[in-house]
């Protein structure tokens, strides 16, 4: 099982997967955690990588082309590497945590971003680090909150 990476001609790397994504491996959750740290520092510092394309087995095709995702994705190629499943995956499960709190208004109170850096509750770190990954390599929102049912925030009842 292996990772071929090639430059293309416009400068993006291309990452040719050989297993499936939902094949990819699950992370520790202290790794993602060191992850959005180390994503972050480097988002700081300025170091923006190149557009990324992920290419899986039966045409399954991940294009990182937003400015913030290649940085991010870069960040995890100088850390973990991304020619490995493990590092590969590791990035990938960073990157769907970051586009779920963004959308999933049910996740609030499970985090805090400040100045000071992000706080995670742990039980959402290790359902990020195991949740299968859909075919765009987001989390869906329903194994997601299966597997944080018993820790979500409830609900106020209405008056």
């Amino acid at each position: 099982m292996s990772i071929i990476t090639t430059e293309l001609p416009s400068g993006a790397m291309r990452h040719e997967v050989s297993v499936h994504l939902a094949d990819l491996p699950a992370v520790a959750p202290s790794q993602i955690e060191l992850a959005w740290e180390v994503a972050r520092a480097s988002a700081e510092a300025g170091l923006w990588g190149p557009a990324r394309l992920l290419a899986f087995p039966g045409g399954t095709e991940i294009a990182l082309t937003d400015a913030d995702a290649a940085c991010w994705a870069e960040a995890m190629s100088r850390h973990g590497g991304l020619d490995s499943l493990p590092g590969l995956a590791l990035c990938l499960r960073l990157l769907a945590l970051v586009e779920l709190l963004g959308r999933a208004a049910w996740t609030r109170g499970m985090f805090a971003i400040g100045a000071e850096g992000a706080e995670f509750h742990p039980a959402l770190l290790a359902a990020a680090a195991r949740a299968p990954l859909d075919a765009t390599g987001r989390f869906e929102d329903a194994p997601m909150r299966a597997m944080l049912s018993r820790t979500l925030p409830r609900a106020d009842p209405p008056d």
